[in-house]
């Protein structure tokens, strides 16, 4: 039987980043906000995102709670993913980050980058 990895945290922030990590995330929730999307929707609905990691993605969303995968079992075979009220609150939670992204963005975007870290 595989033993469960436990984590404990900093603080909140530390809790928070570690649901969500990564730019993909945060987009996919983004994406997903407005409604439940199949997977070649919600592919185009990320633009950059490679099939490979937007799988990785959702498996990880699925595993941590913050999105549901439902299986429609006809023919073809149909899969929608939808956040769960854990996922939504989330995404209310970064709203305002993603408000302050927005008032900054060309001051970020001025940022150079390649000397950063």
């Amino acid at each position: 039987m595989k033993e469960t990895k436990k984590r404990t945290f900093t603080c909140g922030l530390d809790a928070a980043i570690a649901v969500m990590g990564g730019k993909w995330k945060g987009l996919i929730l983004f994406a997903l906000q407005d409604g439940p999307l199949r997977f070649g929707a919600l592919r185009r609905a990320v633009p950059g995102i490679s099939e490979r990691v937007l799988i990785l993605q959702l498996r990880e969303m699925e595993t941590t709670g913050l999105l549901h995968r439902e299986v429609y079992h006809q023919v073809p075979p149909k899969v929608e993913y939808s956040l769960t009220e854990f996922g939504h609150a989330l995404n209310t939670a970064m709203a305002p980050l993603g408000e302050w992204g927005e008032e900054h963005i060309e001051r970020i975007e001025a940022i150079p980058w390649d000397q950063v870290g």
